[in-house]
C-alpha cells in the first residue's frame, strides 16, 4: 500500500490538474459535438485530437485502422497501460437545443443526406482521453512506464477495434499490461459505476436475403412469395429464445427490419430481414445464430425457393467480460478519489461495444495470452436534472431520462467531464505509479 500521506498528495494534485484542465477539454469537447463524424469518416475528429496530444508531448501515429489514432509517452521501466476513447457519432437529428448543437449533415452510403449527432457521448469519451492525457504528462514524474492513448474510429458499427488490431496495433506498438475504458450513462454526473464479469452483451446484426419467384398477385400459384416464407421466418425465429434456450440465459433475438415489395398487385422475387441477438455468453451466442440459419434454410426449403437464403454479417461484437481482480482495483482507485459515496454498482446491460476485441486474442485476431481489461461508466445527468427526475432509485429515474442514442441526449455535463478526466487518470496511476504497491 502506498502511504496515505502521498496518496492524499496525489490526489489534491490531481484534483488541481482537473480544474487547471477543464476549461481547455470542455471547448475541445463542445467543438467535436459542434461537428460529428459518422463511423470511418472522423477526419476532423481524429485530426484534433492528434494535434492536442501532440501538444502534450505524446508521440502520436495517425491513420490506425483508418482514422484511428495511438499516443504513446514512456517514462522509463514500468507496465504498459492503454486508455482508450472512441470517437464516432450517429446518424441523427440533434434535438437539445444546445448553443453547440449539431447542424452537420452527410451523404450517407446510399446517396442520401443524413443528419449527425454525437447521441452517444464519444466525444465525451475522447474529450475526457485528452484531458487525462494533459493531467498525466503533468504528473509524468510522478509515474514509471508506458501511456499508450487509443482514439479509436467506428465503435457505432462495431468495427473500429479490429480494424486497428488489423493494422498492428499490438505490432507497432507496445502491447498493454492493462487496458482501461470508460462509458457515460444515465447516472448523477460526477458518481462511477463499476461491474465485474459479464458487463455488456455480445451483440450480432445478421442481414438475410430470401429470395422467391416474382409474379402477378392473381397467380400466386405460379409464383413463390418471399413474404409468406419472411413471415413464416419471423414467427418460427421467436421459439428460439422460448423452447430452444434455458430460461435462466438471457438471449434477445429481434428482427428489426423486413422489407419486400413494391406494391399489393405483385408477388416480389425477394424479401429482406435484419435480424439483431444479445447475449452475455459467446458460445450461446453461437448456438443461437447457428439457429437462425437453421429456421431460414429449413423455411426456404419448405417453400420451394429458386435459390438458398443468403447470410450476411453486419456488425458483431462479443461479451464484455471484466476481468475481476482488477476491476476491484480501479474501483479501490476510483474510491479514494471520489469517495464511496460516488460509486454504483452497475448491473449488466444489454448494450454492446467494440471494446473486449482489444483483450480477447481469439477474437481480436492478436498472438499471445488475453489481456485483462476493466470498462466503468461515468455519471452524465446534471444534479437538478437528477433530483428533478420522478422516483427514487436509479432505475426509476432512467425511465424519465434521455438516453443514449436519443436526440434529446446531452452528456457534456462539467461535473461529468472532470470526473471522466480523473477516473481514466487515477485508473492509469494505479498501475503506472512510481510509488511501491
Amino acid at each position: 500500500m502506498s502511504h496515505p500521506n502521498h496518496a492524499n498528495a496525489l490526489k489534491v494534485m490531481i484534483s488541481e490538474q482537473v480544474e487547471r484542465n477543464y476549461a481547455e477539454i470542455a471547448d475541445l469537447y463542445r467543438t467535436l459535438h459542434r461537428y460529428p463524424e459518422l463511423p470511418f469518416r472522423e477526419y476532423a475528429t481524429s485530426a484534433r485530437l492528434a494535434e492536442a496530444l501532440e501538444a502534450l508531448g505524446y508521440d502520436v501515429t495517425r491513420g490506425v485502422g483508418g482514422t484511428g489514432v495511438v499516443a504513446l509517452m514512456r517514462q522509463g521501466s514500468g507496465p504498459t497501460v492503454m486508455l482508450r476513447g472512441d470517437m464516432d457519432a450517429l446518424p441523427i437529428q440533434e434535438q437539445t437545443g444546445l448553443e453547440y448543437a449539431s447542424q452537420e449533415t452527410v451523404e450517407a452510403a446510399a446517396g442520401e443526406c443524413v443528419p449527425v449527432m454525437h447521441a452517444c457521448g464519444h466525444d465525451l469519451h475522447s474529450s475526457c482521453l485528452v484531458g487525462a492525457a494533459a493531467i498525466m504528462a503533468s504528473l509524468r514524474n510522478s509515474w514509471r512506464g508506458v501511456l499508450m492513448l487509443v482514439c479509436q474510429p467506428a465503435e457505432e458499427v462495431l468495427g473500429g477495434a479490429k480494424a486497428m488490431l488489423s493494422d498492428g496495433l499490438y505490432e507497432r506498438f507496445p502491447r498493454p499490461d492493462i487496458i482501461l475504458g470508460q462509458h457515460n450513462t444515465p447516472a448523477l454526473a460526477g458518481t462511477v459505476g463499476h461491474a465485474s464479469g459479464r458487463t455488456m452483451s455480445a451483440s450480432t446484426s445478421l442481414a438475410v436475403t430470401i429470395h422467391g419467384t416474382g409474379g402477378h398477385a392473381a397467380k400466386p400459384a405460379q409464383a413463390v412469395d418471399p413474404v409468406v416464407i419472411a413471415a413464416y421466418v419471423v414467427t418460427r425465429l421467436q421459439t428460439i429464445v422460448a423452447r430452444e434456450i434455458s430460461p435462466s440465459d438471457a438471449i434477445v433475438v429481434t428482427v428489426g427490419k423486413l422489407q419486400a415489395g413494391t406494391q399489393s398487385n405483385i408477388i416480389p422475387d425477394r424479401a429482406e430481414l435484419e435480424i439483431n441477438v444479445r447475449s452475455f455468453d459467446d458460445h450461446l451466442h453461437a448456438d443461437v445464430l447457428a439457429s437462425i440459419r437453421r429456421i431460414v434454410r429449413c423455411e426456404c426449403e419448405a417453400s420451394g425457393t429458386p435459390q438458398p437464403p443468403e447470410f450476411r454479417v453486419l456488425a458483431n461484437t462479443i461479451t464484455l467480460n471484466n476481468d475481476v481482480a482488477h476491476t476491484a482495483k480501479v474501483r479501490h482507485a476510483h474510491a479514494d478519489y471520489f469517495g464511496d459515496e460516488a460509486l454504483f454498482i452497475r448491473p449488466p446491460i444489454s448494450g454492446s461495444e467494440d471494446f473486449p476485441y482489444f483483450g480477447d486474442a481469439r477474437a481480436g485476431g492478436f498472438d499471445g495470452d488475453d489481456i485483462p481489461y476493466v470498462y466503468w461508466f461515468i455519471g452524465s445527468t446534471a444534479e437538478e436534472q437528477w433530483r428533478n427526475a420522478p422516483g427514487d432509485s436509479r432505475k426509476e429515474k432512467l425511465r424519465h431520462l434521455p438516453m443514449p442514442h436519443s436526440p434529446y441526449y446531452a452528456p457534456g455535463q462539467a461535473a461529468t467531464i472532470k470526473a471522466g478526466m480523473a477516473a481514466l487518470t487515477t485508473a492509469a496511476l494505479a498501475y503506472l505509479s512510481a510509488t511501491d504497491a
